[in-house]
């Protein structure tokens, strides 16, 4: 079964399933997540807890043991897997299928990975777990969400912040829900429960604005220009690689052009999309770009990023961040940009 993230809290005040598979790319959401299992768990009994972290070289053999590790006095126990690529390999799904099976009333089996795409979450090991128990995925709290996920977080703490307090915190700490909380909790410690102003945050809470390259080409497509090129501003200030960045943005463009050549032959976009493998919550980040750009924009803009991944190669003369900021305007902007 699956259970969104927003309702894990109620399904944990039943008795637990044999197994939890927890993934998503948003550590604080993420590792909330799991301490919730982790602590209903522990109330219900469970108070021993193994932990297997997948290494390069790690023995699967280990955690194939470990269903068959209870003595007639054991305790009840957590076995916890964590797989930081998301890819257990043959032998790794295979180990995960069998404890799977055999968790039950003395043991919870509880795997934990980054988010997983359409292709590993059909992988056999993953129904394994779904089959026994139930899957959370934790997705990104969006842009238009953040303040509300502070003004919320703030107000379970014991603080009232006025609006333009969340404002502020949430354009300092947006793309790091990590330091969001921990600026919430310096405002906490620093001036306890009550009210939060805007002087207030000025004085406490740091610039920790964490963008990548995702969140620029979401605001490329998004069409937000001054957002798109204030990430990128940021991107480059933290060192991130102009190659890498353009690897992120062809990336995009190529399936953009697919999408826009099959909408002009006549092709339904929301068929296209789900063709093309495309999430359902970018479904509106692509419709929008598809939108306002055409066919032939994205192939020119494709060939910009060819020309701009040699200048950074240093296979042609150029300034590669130059040639970036171009791109991301033009994608930001529509189709007249890109003309």
């Amino acid at each position: 079964m699956k259970i969104p993230a927003n309702k894990l809290a109620s399904h944990l005040r039943q008795p637990l399933l044999p197994c939890y598979l927890v993934s998503g790319d948003e550590t604080l959401l993420v590792q909330e997540a799991l301490d919730a299992i982790r602590g209903a768990a522990r109330e219900q009994g469970y108070s021993d807890r193994d932990l297997y972290v997948q290494m390069p070289g790690f023995d699967w053999q280990e955690l194939a043991g470990a269903g068959s590790n209870l003595s007639l006095f054991a305790t009840r126990r957590i076995v916890e897997l964590r797989l930081p690529t998301g890819k257990p390999g043959r032998d790794g799904a295979a180990a995960i299928a069998r404890l799977a099976e055999q968790a039950g009333d003395d043991l919870v089996f509880i795997v934990s990975a980054p988010r997983l795409d359409r292709s590993a979450a059909a992988a056999k090991w993953v129904k394994a777990l779904e089959s026994r128990g139930a899957s959370v995925q934790v997705w990104p709290v969006g842009l238009r969400e953040l303040p509300g996920w502070i003004n919320a977080r703030m107000r379970s703490r014991g603080l009232r912040p006025d609006p333009d307090a969340v404002r502020m915190i949430a354009d300092r700490v947006e793309g790091n829900l990590l330091a969001a909380d921990q600026e919430i909790e310096k405002l906490r410690l620093l001036h306890g429960a009550g009210v939060v102003t805007i002087d207030d945050v000025v004085e406490a809470v740091a610039d920790s604005s964490r963008y990548d390259v995702y969140q620029l080409a979401d605001a490329s497509l998004a069409g937000d220009v001054k957002r798109a090129l204030r990430i990128l501003a940021g991107v480059r200030a933290e060192g991130v690689d102009a190659v890498v960045v353009l690897w992120a943005l062809t990336r995009e463009l190529r399936v953009l052009a697919r999408l826009a050549a099959a909408v002009e032959q006549g092709t339904n976009l929301g068929a296209a999309m789900q063709r093309a493998g495309v999430w359902k919550n970018r479904e509106n980040l692509v419709r929008t770009c598809v939108g306002r750009h055409r066919a032939g924009d994205f192939h020119r803009l494709i060939q910009a990023s060819r020309e701009a991944d040699a200048a950074a190669k240093g296979q042609q003369d150029g300034d590669p961040w130059q040639l970036v900021t171009n791109i991301v305007w033009q994608l930001a902007a529509g189709a007249r940009a890109a003309a």
